[in-house]
């Protein structure tokens, strides 16, 4: 069972930045990073394949960097010039068969 741990959130004013890092307990080949804000459905924010490429929810482009790192098994979330809205509870999850989630790492922006 591939075990994932999320962590590098906190609270920041907005324009501030986070990385976020997703550690996984095995290679996974394309992942990708969600968000949960209180009430609303978790959508999927970024995502990054093995080959390198990369995709974002329109919301984050230009501001959101995903990455990995195949050695350490970890992928991460640079989130610059961060909003409001983008407080949430973010989450990684391989792609497109995903595995049990983990508890995820909270973001909380302040205007």
């Amino acid at each position: 069972q591939v075990r994932l741990v999320e962590s590098g959130g906190g609270l920041v004013r907005a324009g501030g930045s986070l990385r976020l890092s997703c550690r996984a307990s095995e290679s996974i080949n394309n992942m990708a990073w969600y968000r949960q804000a209180p009430g609303k459905e978790r959508k999927l924010v970024a995502a990054i394949r093995l080959g390198g490429n990369t995709d974002y929810e329109d919301s984050v482009k230009g501001r959101f960097i995903i990455s990995r790192d195949n050695a350490k098994k970890t992928f991460y979330l640079q989130m610059n010039s961060l909003k409001p809205e983008d407080t949430a509870t973010y989450y990684c999850n391989r792609i497109p068969f995903s595995v049990s989630w983990g508890q995820g790492t909270q973001v909380t922006v302040s205007s």
